[in-house]
C-alpha cells in the first residue's frame, strides 16, 4: 500500500469548491477511500457543550422527521453514488458555506499550520499504511457530520420494551482532514445514540466537546499532535515537540487541560454517564430529556483527586456499585490502581507496576481480586528512535499476570505470574473459585501481537480460560474458541462473578466484524469442543461493531443469565446503508428481533453501552 503525500491539500484554499478525489490504490485488497474531504479548515457546525460548573441544556426543539431531511442532492452532508445500479460507500461532502462559515485564521496560526504541512510532506509523511489517512479512513472508517435527534425507521420486527433507554456507541471521527499521519485511535470521540421509546427510536451522533474537540473548533485547525501517530522517529518527534510547544507558549493550547478524545467507550457510575479515553480523565455526557440530544457536560476530575487519566475499561461491580479504574504513563510509578464509592468519592491510589513502563488498557476484577495482564506491548522509546512508533511490541519480554486485593492500599500485596504467550488487550470477564483460592480468567489472547498497532487485518485473537491457583502459582490455559474472536461481553450483572455465556465479535479480518457469536464459557478444560453455542453472520459485504447484551428483566434475580437481547450497529457497505440490530440471545441462530434503519451510517467504532430509561432520567 502507497503512502500519499499530504500535500494534496495545498491547491484548496478555506473557500474552496468541493472536489473529489479518487485515490489509486496498488493492492486489491485495499478498498479505495472515495473522497478525502472531511473539513478543510473551516468552522464546524453550531453544536452544544456544556460545561461542568454551570450545565445549560440547549433550547428544546422537536425531532426532526426522516422524510422532511435534505436529500442527498441538496444540503445533506452525507450522500451515496451509484454505479451500475449499485449503492457505493457513503461520501462525505462539504457542508454549504451558508451552514459553516471559515475561522479567520490568526497570524501564528497561519504559521503553525505551513510548519506542520512542512513537516508532514518532508519529514515525516504517512509513509506506513497504518498511519496513511487514505488507507484509514477508507469505506465507513470514514468520518461523518454531527445528527441532531432523527427520527428512524423500524424495518422489522418490534422493539421490546426492555429496550427503552438509549444505547450508545463511541467511536474516532476526525474533526479535520488529518494533515499528515493519522492512525484509527486518533480520532475525535463521536457518540452515536438510538433513543428508543415505546417502539420508536431515534439517532443522534454528536462529538465529546473535549478540550481538545473544542480547542481546535475555535482556532479552526488542528491544533494539539496525534499520539499514536504523531511521534514516529527522533526528527518527527523534535519537530512535533518543537511545534506543540510553540503552540502552547502562544497560547493555542493549554496541556494541562488534557488533550484525549474520549473515543473509546463509555461507563456508568457514580450516577453519571461518562465519555472515556485512556489518555484523558472522563468527560461526563447525558441526553437532553425533552429533545434527546447528547449533551457533553464536562471533564471530571473526582474533585481534584484523579489526575492525568483514567483508563476507558473501568469495572462496576453490579452489587456494590463500585467502580475499579487505573491509569499508566511513562513516568513511575507507570500503573496506580483505584476505586470509586457509589456516591463519586475516588479512593487514594495504589501504584502496582512500579518496575517499568507498560501498555495496559483493560483489565479484570473479581469479588476478591483485580487481575493486570502485562504483555509484550509497551513503551519502547528504541523502536521510536529508529521511525516506529512510541509503543511497541517486545519480543523478549515474557507476559505476566498480577494479581492485587480488590481493596488493598499497597503495592506489597500484589503477586505475579509469569506466562508465556499470554497477551490480551481486553479481558471478557473473571471470577473466584475454590473459596477464592483459584482466579478464573476469560480473555481473548492474540496470538500475534507484534501487528497490533500496525497490522490490525493480521491479529488473530484465540479466546481462552486461564486458572491461577494461589496456593501453588501454578497457570494453567485452554482455548474455549480458535475462531478470530474479540469485543467480548458478558451480561453486566455477572461482572466479576462466575457466567456461562459470553458474546464476541468475529475479525474478518479485524478491525472489521463480520458478525458475533456466543460461547459456553462453562465448558471443562478436559472438553476439547469449540465451545461457540449460537451465532450470526451479518452477510457479505455487512459488517458490525461490539455485541453489547441487554437483559429483558434485569431486577429479577431469578432470571436466566441469556434471558435478553445482543445489540450492535451494522453497516452494508453495498447499499451504503447502517441499521441497528436486536438480536435474540437465547435463540442457537440470535434470530433478529428487530431491525432500525438509521437516517446516517454509524461508521465503525469501538465500544458501546446501553442505558436504561429509569438511569437516563437520573443523570
Amino acid at each position: 500500500m502507497e503512502a500519499s503525500s499530504s500535500t494534496f491539500l495545498s491547491p484548496f484554499s478555506q473557500n474552496s469548491q468541493f472536489t473529489t478525489f479518487i485515490a489509486p490504490s496498488s493492492s486489491s485488497n485495499v478498498p479505495l477511500l472515495r473522497v478525502y474531504s472531511v473539513r478543510i479548515e473551516d468552522k464546524p457546525q453550531t453544536t452544544t457543550s456544556t460545561t461542568r460548573k454551570s450545565p445549560s441544556p440547549p433550547t428544546p426543539r422537536p425531532l426532526k422527521k426522516k422524510e422532511n431531511r435534505p436529500s442527498p442532492s441538496s444540503s445533506s452532508p452525507i450522500r451515496t453514488q451509484k454505479t451500475a445500479g449499485k449503492a457505493q460507500s457513503p461520501v462525505i461532502t462539504r457542508p454549504s458555506s451558508s451552514s459553516r462559515k471559515p475561522v479567520e485564521p490568526t497570524l501564528p496560526t497561519i504559521i503553525f499550520n505551513a510548519l506542520d504541512d512542512f513537516i508532514n510532506t518532508f519529514i515525516d509523511p504517512p509513509v506506513r499504511p497504518s498511519v496513511d489517512p487514505k488507507y484509514v479512513l477508507s469505506s465507513n472508517f470514514a468520518p461523518v457530520e454531527e445528527l441532531p435527534p432523527t427520527e428512524c425507521s423500524v424495518v422489522e420486527g418490534t422493539l421490546p420494551a426492555c429496550l427503552d433507554g438509549a444505547y450508545f456507541r463511541n467511536g474516532p471521527n476526525p474533526q479535520f482532514l488529518p494533515r499528515g499521519p493519522y492512525h484509527l485511535f486518533d480520532g475525535d470521540g463521536m457518540l452515536h445514540a438510538v433513543r428508543i421509546s415505546k417502539g420508536k427510536a431515534t439517532l443522534c451522533s454528536r462529538y465529546v466537546k473535549t478540550y481538545k474537540y473544542m480547542t481546535e473548533k475555535k482556532t479552526g485547525s488542528p491544533v494539539i499532535p496525534n499520539v499514536f501517530s504523531g511521534f514516529n522517529g527522533l526528527t518527527a518527534s523534535a519537530a512535533r515537540g518543537a511545534l506543540a510547544a510553540a503552540r502552547m507558549v502562544t497560547g493555542q493550547f493549554n496541556v494541562a487541560n488534557g488533550f484525549g478524545l474520549a473515543n473509546t467507550s463509555l461507563a456508568l457510575f457514580a450516577g453519571k454517564l461518562y465519555a472515556m479515553g485512556e489518555s484523558d480523565l472522563p468527560y461526563e455526557v447525558k441526553l437532553d430529556p425533552i429533545t434527546g440530544d447528547i449533551i457533553t457536560v464536562g471533564r471530571n476530575d473526582f474533585d481534584g483527586k484523579l489526575t492525568m487519566s483514567m483508563t476507558a475499561h473501568p469495572k462496576i461491580d453490579p452489587d456494590t456499585k463500585e467502580a475499579f479504574g487505573f491509569r499508566y504513563g511513562p513516568i513511575p510509578p507507570f500503573v496506580t490502581f483505584f476505586r470509586i464509592n457509589p456516591d463519586g468519592t475516588k479512593q487514594p491510589d495504589v501504584p502496582i507496576l512500579s518496575a517499568r513502563p507498560s501498555f495496559l488498557h483493560d483489565f479484570a476484577i473479581t469479588k476478591k481480586y483485580a487481575i493486570f495482564p502485562d504483555i509484550q506491548i509497551g513503551m519502547n522509546p528504541l523502536e521510536m528512535m529508529a521511525g516506529g512508533s512510541p509503543v511497541g511490541a517486545d519480543p523478549g519480554k515474557v507476559p505476566r499476570l498480577g494479581v492485587i486485593p480488590r481493596y488493598a492500599t499497597d503495592e506489597r500485596d500484589m503477586r505475579w505470574f509469569e506466562v508465556p504467550g499470554l497477551n490480551f488487550i481486553h479481558a471478557i470477564n473473571a471470577w473466584d473459585e475454590d473459596d477464592g483460592e483459584t482466579i478464573v480468567i476469560v480473555a481473548p489472547n492474540i496470538l500475534s501481537v507484534e501487528h497490533t498497532l500496525e497490522r490490525m487485518d493480521l491479529i488473530h485473537a484465540s479466546v481462552e480460560k486461564i486458572k491461577i491457583d494461589l496456593k501453588t502459582g501454578m497457570v494453567s490455559r485452554h482455548p474455549v474458541s480458535t475462531r478470530n474472536l474479540d469485543f467480548g461481553v458478558v451480561n453486566p450483572a455477572y461482572v466479576g462473578k462466575k457466567n456461562k455465556y459470553a458474546y464476541a465479535a468475529i475479525g474478518d479480518p479485524m478491525p472489521k466484524i463480520c458478525g458475533i457469536v456466543k460461547l459456553d464459557v462453562s465448558v471443562s478444560e478436559g472438553d476439547r469442543r469449540d465451545c461457540i453455542v449460537a451465532s450470526r453472520l451479518y452477510g457479505p459485504g455487512c459488517y458490525g461493531g461490539e455485541p453489547f447484551f441487554v437483559a429483558k428483566d434485569p431486577e429479577n434475580p431469578n432470571a436466566e443469565e441469556d434471558d435478553g437481547y445482543v445489540v450492535s450497529y451494522v453497516h452494508d457497505e453495498n447499499k451504503g446503508e447502517s441499521r441497528f440490530l436486536v438480536m435474540d440471545a437465547k435463540s442457537p441462530n440470535l434470530d433478529i428481533v428487530a431491525a432500525v434503519k438509521l437516517p446516517q451510517r454509524v461508521p465503525y467504532g469501538f465500544h458501546g453501552l446501553f442505558v436504561s430509561e429509569r438511569d437516563l432520567n437520573k443523570l
